[in-house]
């Protein structure tokens, strides 16, 4: 089954599963839940400052905030793949005041990792699958090759000779360099960086020749004139840029590994506590203000149960499995 195939299915089955959204955990809150929050809630974000995950933490945590009527707090952990940050919040308390925002590679990094120090099911709650956003494939703007084509062509010619950065290995920026080399025939390495920020910086320096980057992160230095894109990694072209083709309109059929985004809290969160997360966290994706600023990021808001993440999670663990399998990505 080809990938559009797939993220087309994926579609289909969130938008049945967003109608039972709201009725999947209904039902009387206990008095824990009317006591909760009482204090600040702290969304760890696994990377740098700098990165799509941390942009979408900053855009989502205020909103948050207002919708339970307490303070946010955005903590960077990043390294290890993401692994160090995750792992803080299967560690921590399951009182709802310690939570995990993350992108696909929540369950990325477990298939790729030697060993990870937390089973990405069994040592996580799940509260709200937010959505997806595409991805670019991007160069340094001084970069002699204006399409994709063109760049698969340079980097054809001289094999090993280039390198691909990424924000870190286990997301689905990986993921996807990895399946561009497989299936345009490409030797091109990928250099892992600990957090988007760093490895934007090192392609716009040219220290690395390309990367792909969701748009939140990578559409700034696009504006600013310092990153090309050369096309987009989502099923269908980017609502912020029309103009750029797809992949798979680029010599690559069937193309499609767009970057998804969610909030977990540590196993055990408490049902009532979760349904006030993801309560709180529809709330702030349906504000004005945010959707104005999501909308800017071309971001398509879900706003998922969390029975409708824990489907997201089964389906995309499969289809990430099989192209792990397939490129033998290890780390």
């Amino acid at each position: 089954m080809s990938s559009q195939k797939t993220c087309n299915q994926t579609r289909r089955r969130l938008v049945a599963l967003a109608g039972m959204g709201g009725i999947a955990l209904a039902g009387g809150r206990t008095a824990f839940a009317a006591d909760y929050p009482t204090g600040p809630v702290k969304i760890v974000v696994p990377f740098p400052p700098g990165g799509t995950v941390d942009t979408l933490g900053r855009v989502i945590g205020p909103a948050i905030g207002t919708a339970i009527n307490q303070q946010v707090i955005i903590e960077n952990k990043g390294g290890a793949g993401a692994t160090i940050g995750a792992n803080l919040v299967a560690q921590s308390a399951p009182n709802g005041y310690t939570i995990l925002l993350n992108a696909a590679n929540q369950i990325i990094t477990p298939l790729i990792a030697m060993t990870t120090p937390y089973d990405p099911v069994k040592d996580f709650t799940s509260i709200c699958y937010i959505g997806y956003v595409p991805q670019l494939v991007v160069v340094r703007s001084e970069s002699p090759v204006k399409t994709f084509e063109e760049f698969v062509a340079m980097v054809r010619a001289k094999p090993g000779q280039y390198t691909w950065a990424t924000s870190s290995l286990g997301t689905t920026g990986h993921l996807a360099e990895e399946m561009i080399n497989q299936q345009a025939g490409l030797n091109m390495p990928v250099v892992g960086y600990r957090g988007g920020g760093p490895a934007l910086t090192d392609t716009i320096a040219g220290h690395t020749t390309a990367m792909v980057e969701p748009v939140p992160s990578a559409i700034p230095h696009v504006r600013a004139g310092r990153l090309r894109v050369l096309a987009v990694t989502s099923p269908k072209r980017a609502s912020s840029l029309p103009d750029v083709p797809t992949v798979a309109e680029s010599g690559l059929p069937g193309f499609a590994l767009p970057s998804w985004y969610a909030l977990w809290g540590p196993a055990n969160l408490p049902a009532d506590v979760t349904q006030t997360l993801f309560e709180a966290t529809q709330r702030a994706l349906k504000a004005p203000a945010t959707r104005e600023k999501l909308a800017n990021m071309a971001f398509e808001t879900i706003a998922g149960s969390p029975q409708e993440l824990n489907e997201v999670m089964r389906i995309e663990t499969a289809k990430y499995a099989a192209i792990v399998k397939q490129a033998n990505i290890k780390v």
